[in-house]
């Protein structure tokens, strides 16, 4: 009697957990895209720096780099919280964020094991998780991909998320 009645509650468990992801999904995309477009808002506004910046990390050709990794940053963060190529830009800012922590931030990075805090406190760890959320589990059914989804296909048959 106990273990039907168990297996009833966790069966409601998993049914409401799961009936939150894409909402779930939605407010990282929301929150951590604004702040990854605010942040490569103010990168652009001051790009000189950011180059050199890049340049004094000994990063390859800065004059081309750092534009590049700022106009990620900002349309990126932007298409994020649209949900709009989400997988592909989440791999690219998950790429941007672990060069961060390589180039940037190597002491936290090499004290990942040693220092854990020190690891989870360094600028690039949430947006890495956020992105690598994003690129793992997709966008969610609030998305313009989606949407997309939904128009070239039509609607999904069964209760799944959208890939």
């Amino acid at each position: 009697m106990v273990v039907p009645l168990l297996t009833k509650l966790y069966g409601l468990l998993v049914t409401c957990a799961c009936s939150l992801q894409s909402l779930f999904l939605l407010m990282v995309r929301l929150y951590w895209g604004f702040q990854m477009m605010q942040t490569g808002w103010g990168k652009l506004h001051n790009l000189a720096k950011v180059t050199d910046f890049f340049a004094s990390l000994g990063m390859p050709v800065p004059a081309v780099t750092a534009p590049l990794v700022v106009g990620l940053e900002f349309v990126g963060g932007i298409l994020i919280m649209l949900g709009l190529g989400s997988r592909l830009i989440a791999l690219l800012l998950t790429c941007d964020m672990l060069v961060a922590f390589i180039a940037a931030d190597r002491e936290a990075l090499s004290s990942i094991f040693s220092d854990p805090d020190k690891f989870y406190a360094a600028a690039p760890y949430t947006f890495l998780i956020a992105f690598l959320i994003v690129l793992i589990f997709g966008p969610g059914r609030f998305s313009l991909d989606a949407l997309w989804e939904h128009l070239r296909t039509g609607p999904r048959q069964t209760g799944s998320l959208p890939s």
